[in-house]
């Protein structure tokens, strides 16, 4: 993606237009009153001259972002600056009820995450025994399930070994302060976010996603031949194995060669999975992505310019499908990246499709993608 936007800045700059007083701004007709043309050719020091007259103030505009983007860095700025106080903060804080110490928070936490989690379990070797028959789909699930037991099995683990370490049980270790201090400090314990998937989230906001998952789960276990009417994909630790299902699935039912298939998008006009009425006839529908960097318009099917101060644009259902490269690269698509959550980067899984009127490079400058987790 790194080349692909060099890419697109070269072909933006680089043209002839460039040397006859053209805008300097990527597709910046929009916006008013902010605006950099390039000089007629001249000397160096009037090229100087033209630059500190003509371009007063820093914007993310003039490398083709939306405004927003400002607001967004300026936010997180200030979330790093803020967990930095936090982290730095003297560790016995008095109130009106006397003094909260790291071991009283933490030991607190403890006890509500063992009551939340304490009896949580799947049976997969029960439900395996129980399967008719065992498709791709049921293949995701299952090692969905796999790696949520193993994660509630350290989370018990770890918080039960913490305990006796508090009741003088056992000598408190190193593992067991770094767990009491992030239970303190609200952050995911580091033993815990290497067995789950990957998050900005903090601890609190962390345990309602995994309740959500584990929930998800769970009411596919009651059907487990079929897969939900509408997955919800970033409520999946491993939401690739699921996209390579459907283009199994699809290349098992159309004696197609699973190599040439990739996955398919088309977005509904339909935000809650409650309005499916039923499962998809040639894919799989799948819900819970937030488009960051542009808006989507539900009416006209399309992507779109960001709303003012509107950082996340929550997608409707989506429908993924599985068909052959050559069709997947029709044009008036913007082939947009998907990221488990906002670091971007090694989080990426794959690319949907989403309708445009304006050229694609439009999106790649704007750093257009759509987000699972939100933090």
């Amino acid at each position: 993606f790194d080349r692909l936007l060099a890419n697109e800045y070269l072909n933006f700059f680089m043209k002839d237009d460039l040397l006859d007083e053209t805008e300097m701004y990527p597709f910046a007709e929009d916006e008013k009153g902010l605006s950099f043309m390039s000089p007629a050719p001249t000397s160096f020091e009037k090229y100087i001259d033209h630059i500190d007259k003509n371009m007063s103030v820093d914007t993310p505009i003039a490398f083709g972002l939306h405004p927003n983007a400002e607001i967004e860095f300026r936010t997180q700025q200030s979330n790093n600056i803020f967990n930095t106080l936090k982290e730095l903060q003297p560790r016995g804080i008095f109130n009106t009820e006397g003094v909260a110490t790291p071991q009283n928070v933490a030991d607190a936490k403890s006890h509500d995450l063992l009551d939340k989690f304490g009896d949580k379990y799947f049976d997969v070797e029960e439900l395996v025994r129980n399967l008719d028959e065992m498709g791709p789909y049921q293949n995701v699930f299952i090692q969905e399930m796999d790696v949520i037991n193993a994660l509630l099995a350290e989370i018990k683990r770890s918080i039960k070994e913490l305990q006796l370490g508090f009741a003088g049980e056992l000598t408190m270790s190193e593992s067991m302060e770094d767990l009491m201090m992030s239970l303190y400090n609200d952050n995911v314990p580091a033993t815990w976010a290497k067995l789950a998937w990957p998050s900005m989230k903090s601890l609190s906001s962390w345990n309602k996603n995994l309740s959500d998952r584990f929930f998800q789960l769970e009411e596919w276990m009651n059907s487990p031949s079929d897969i939900p009417k509408v997955t919800w994909l970033s409520g999946l630790v491993n939401p690739t194995s699921f996209l390579t299902a459907i283009c199994q699935v699809t290349a098992q039912k159309n004696q197609w060669e699973l190599d040439k298939l990739v996955t398919f998008t088309r977005v509904t006009k339909l935000m809650s999975a409650e309005e499916i009425d039923s499962n998809s006839r040639d894919g799989a529908f799948i819900i819970g992505l937030n488009l960051q960097g542009a808006s989507w318009d539900v009416v006209g099917s399309q992507i779109e310019k960001s709303k003012p101060k509107e950082i996340f644009c929550p997608m409707p259902v989506m429908n993924v499908k599985a068909v052959t490269k050559e069709k997947a690269n029709n044009g008036g698509f913007y082939h947009c990246p998907v990221y488990m959550t906002e670091q971007r980067g090694p989080t990426w899984y794959f690319n949907a499709q989403l309708k445009t009127t304006s050229p694609p490079a439009r999106w790649v400058l704007a750093g257009v993608a759509l987000i699972g987790e939100i933090a």
